[in-house]
Parts: C-alpha cells; structure tokens; sequence
C-alpha cells in the first residue's frame, strides 16, 4: 500500500461559535471535535499528520499532543493558505494525502478508508468527498459534465442561480497525490467572492492540467456536517449520541428512552445492563454486565462492576464493586471505594474513601477521608469529621464495627474490630475491639420548665 498521508484543518476561531473556546475544541459526546477527527484519521494508518493549527494553537496542540506535527496559519487568507502551510512537511513525499476539517466530527473510519480507497482505484490525482443534500445551502457545490464527470466545485457565494440547485455537495474533505496537491497550490489566486484562497480551485486546476479528478459520494449525508455555530454543534451532539446508543443496544444494553440518554464516546458498557432515561455516563466510565443504572444518574471518569445497581446518584472518578447498590440521592465523590454488596444509602456522601464488603451506610451520612472494613452498620446521620480547617486526617473503623445514629467521628481516630459507638457521641478517641464508646453530655430535665416558654 502506498504512504498515506494527512493535514488537518484546524486553524479557525469560529466566529459563529460566539465563544472563547476555540471551535475544534467544543465537544461533541464528550470529546472536543478534532479528538474526533484524529481518532478517525489514526485509524486509516498514516505516514504523517500534520495538523494546521492558528487560533487556540497552543490549546489544539496541548489536545493532540504527539500525535500530529504541526504548521501555523498566522493569517486565516482560506483554505488553500491553510494547506500551504503543511508543505515543509510533506511537499516532497510521494503518495496520498487526506485533506480533513477539523470541524466535522461525524466522519467514519469506514467513509475515510471508503475515500483512500476509490481516489487509488481510479487513479485519480484529486478525489472529492461528496453527499446528496435535500437542503444544500451553505455548501459547495459539485459541478459534473453531461456524462458525469467532475468539473468544479463551487463555494455558495460565488454560485448562479443554476448552480445553486444543484444538490450533490462538497464535504470538504479529499485525497490528494501529495506530489500534485502542492504543485497545483502554487497556481491558486484569490478571485472570488471571499478574496482567499480556495482549495477547491485546485480542482480546476488540475483538471486544466489533464488530471483525473474524481468524486465519492458517501451514503450519509449526516456524515458531512460541519460545525460552525451552536445550533450545529447540537446537531452533532444529537447525531453522535444515537450512534452511539445504537452501538451499545446492538451490543446488547437496554435503553428505556434512547433519546434522554447521554452516553460519551468510549464509554464501555456490558451486556443485559439496562440504561433508564436521564442518565448521564461521560468520561472514561465503565459499567459492567446486568447492572442497572437508574433514572437522572450521572457517572463520570468512573469503573462500576457487574450486578450493581444505582439509583438517580452522581458518581465521580470512583469504583463500585461487584453486587454493591448506591442511592438514591447518593454522592460518590473522586476516589470512593465501594466494596461488593456494600449498601449506600440515600442522601449518603462519600469522598476519597473505601467502604468494605457487607457494609452499609443507609442514609443522611458524610464519610470522607476514611477506610471502612466489612459488615459495618452506619447509622443515619453519622458524620466523619475529617477536616479541620487546614488539615485533613483520617478516620479507619474495622469489621463488624456498629456505629450509632449521629455519631461524629472526630479524625484522626480508630474504630477497631467488633466495636460499637452509642447514639449521638462525638468521638475523639479510639476504641478499642469489644469495646462501646459513649460521649454524650448527660440529660437533665428541667421540671415544668417548659411551660414557661411562651409558643
């Protein structure tokens, strides 16, 4: 297989956008838009990516890292200034060059690989990416001869009338011979509407020139989007979500309203899992086989284990282990450990913590900054104190401990094995295995002192 090549266009502010963050960025199913792109772009094998960065350049490049090279656009003068940009790059290398926006997140693997493919089979020095659309508007147009062959392509502001009826598009997307792609950038000018320099001139350049210029046309329109104002991105998002839901249900989850349902890609989700509406699964969140994840809950950059169930909770860079069932209304704050077949109740809040096997922690409780063992029973209302306005500490309760309803438990502090603290103690020191610890001022009752209290 010859080299392939690709540069990515990601050099545009995005006005339309109206927002500080640079438009390749804005995310679509939880990832920024040219995330995306060189995902997909990776996947079909390139030699060399070099990514045309301008503003936010700083910003894309701390996004894609080392995975691309790298070429400034300092001045937006259009897209075929943006490719001259790669030429240090790759003007002298011999193969096929993918020309890719990096506003068009829909794109696929398959559509690309589809492209690379069509552009060597017909031997072509420039393939277009092409779509039907009902509404062109917007697009350049792909302009064919009486027997079909591509002669043009046409921006909307430089379109005739009869030209903009014409319904076959230009995705903005192509394959190049490398070798001619940056020839024909030599002989581009800036006669047209927007005064910049078009890529799509290329196409009638070559063709003067005697080269084969082809079209693809892919099957999905929905693939061609591009991305430049917010009522797009929504788009986007919409489409995304489906095919990603889609995926998750072939793979077999249950989804009781796909269409209230935000799934991020990469998400992994096991099989028999049932997914209610509302839930909100972003990150890099795993979930396993016959869990069921409750109404409106929302886990994020979390691992949650098989046969476990949430109920409308939020969970956050946490582990919920195997049989283990959490809400409602429960808070898994970054670093919760939740042991197999352990018990958080509603209204419960963990933070950086671990809760053993077996233990229960029902409701109305704060459990930070502690290590809990197995087969501990947590009242209603416990607060493990764990802050003391500079400092954190830590709180370790053993097995088999129970701990009474409005309990404080002052950190640092030990629970050991088989211990118990009595109802409403705050405890300031460790108990020992066996042992029950009361700290509770003692109740006097002022006799017929209530009736003197006007109401």
């Amino acid at each position: 297989m010859e080299n392939r090549y690709a540069i990515i266009l990601a050099a545009g502010k995005g006005t339309r956008m109206k927002s500080k963050l640079y438009k390749v960025l804005h995310p679509v199913a939880g990832k920024p838009m040219v995330e995306h792109i060189i995902e997909r772009v990776i996947e079909t094998s390139p030699a060399e990516i070099v990514t045309i960065v301008g503003h936010g350049a700083e910003k894309v490049k701390a996004q894609l890292g080392e995975r691309s090279q790298y070429a400034l656009q300092a001045e937006q003068l259009g897209t075929g200034h943006a490719v001259v940009q790669a030429a240090d790059f790759l003007k002298d290398k011999t193969g096929t060059t993918l020309v890719i926006s990096g506003d068009t997140p829909l794109l696929t693997t398959q559509t690309l690989d589809n492209l690379f493919d069509y552009h060597q089979g017909k031997k072509a020095s420039a393939t277009i990416l092409t779509a039907h659309a009902e509404d062109p508007t917007g697009y350049g147009r792909i302009l064919r001869d009486h027997v079909g062959i591509v002669e043009k392509i046409v921006e909307q502001k430089d379109a005739t009338l009869e030209e903009a009826r014409v319904q076959e598009i230009n995705t903005g997307t192509y394959c190049f011979d490398n070798k001619a792609l940056f020839e024909a950038l030599e002989k581009i000018g800036t006669n047209n509407a927007q005064g910049e320099y078009y890529l799509t001139d290329i196409v009638e350049i070559l063709k003067n020139d005697g080269k084969t210029v082809a079209a693809y046309q892919t099957e999905d329109f929905e693939e061609s989007l591009g991305v430049n104002d917010r009522m797009a991105l929504a788009k986007a998002n919409e489409i995304m979500r489906a095919r990603i839901n889609k995926m998750h249900m072939v793979n077999g989850v249950s989804f009781i309203d796909p269409a209230s349902t935000y799934i991020d890609a990469g998400v992994v989700i096991g099989s028999d899992t049932i997914i209610e509406p509302g839930v909100q699964l972003q990150g890099k969140t795993v979930i396993g086989e016959d869990c069921v994840i409750g109404a409106h809950s929302k886990i994020v950059d979390s691992t949650i284990e098989d046969n476990v169930e949430i109920k409308s909770s939020v969970i956050e860079e946490s582990i919920v282990r195997k049989n283990a069932d959490v809400g409602p209304y429960a808070h898994l704050r970054p670093q919760s450990d939740i042991g197999e077949h352990a018990h958080i109740g509603n209204f419960v809040e963990i933070k950086k913590a671990s809760i053993g096997e077996q233990t229960k922690v029902g409701h109305l409780t704060y459990v930070g900054d502690a290590t809990l063992g197995k087969e501990i029973n947590v009242g209603c209302g416990v607060v493990f104190v764990n802050y003391d306005g500079k400092n954190k500490h830590h709180t370790t309760v053993g097995d088999h401990v129970f701990i009474g309803s409005g309990t404080n438990l002052v950190a640092p502090v030990n629970l050991e094995d088989h211990s118990v603290t009595a109802a409403g103690s705050t405890i300031t020191e460790d108990v020992k295995s066996g042992d029950m610890a009361i700290a509770r001022a003692r109740q006097v009752n002022k006799e017929g002192y209530a009736s003197r209290i006007p109401y």
